[in-house]
């Protein structure tokens, strides 16, 4: 069943704030294979004109994905997340996320369509800092797939 295009537009409440501790910052980079100085060594991170150690790039999806969860979990949605797959992602940094932030993120539903049988979301995840300041914003497409047919 088709998900329902009244809910293109709903934005669900911030959620709450996620501390970015260095040591989540260095487990991330060395997850993703990514050995800059930066996310690892303060001093290296301070050389950049950082405050501290910053994540990779992606690092935000972790925290923006988490956020989605009010989407994926919402009932009156009914989308089914058994049949979902992860589909694209993508960010616009206004600045990098860093050790120390208290990061909260909104999230909208900027579109649903419906592609042979498949519900495809794309959900907008805003990231701001403890003093509202914009961090990045995230894009995230999720398939939910088309029941087989018995």
């Amino acid at each position: 069943m088709a998900l329902d295009q009244s809910f293109v537009g709903r934005t669900y409440p911030p959620t709450s704030p996620y501390e970015v501790g260095r040591e989540k910052i260095r487990e991330f980079a060395v997850a993703v294979g990514d050995a800059n100085p930066a996310y690892t060594d303060p001093d290296a991170a301070r050389a950049l004109g950082h405050s501290d150690v910053i994540a990779p790039p992606t690092f935000a999806f972790a925290i923006t994905f988490k956020a989605a969860e009010q989407v994926i979990q919402d009932p009156q949605l009914g989308l089914d997340y058994d049949r979902v797959v992860h589909r694209e992602q993508k960010f616009a940094y206004t600045r990098p996320v860093g050790a120390g932030d208290r990061l909260t993120v909104i999230s909208t539903i900027e579109s649903i369509k419906s592609l042979a049988g498949n519900d495809v979301v794309d959900i907008r995840g805003e990231v701001r800092d403890e003093a509202g300041a914009h961090v990045v914003t995230a894009w995230t497409k999720l398939v939910a797939r088309a029941a087989e047919e018995a």
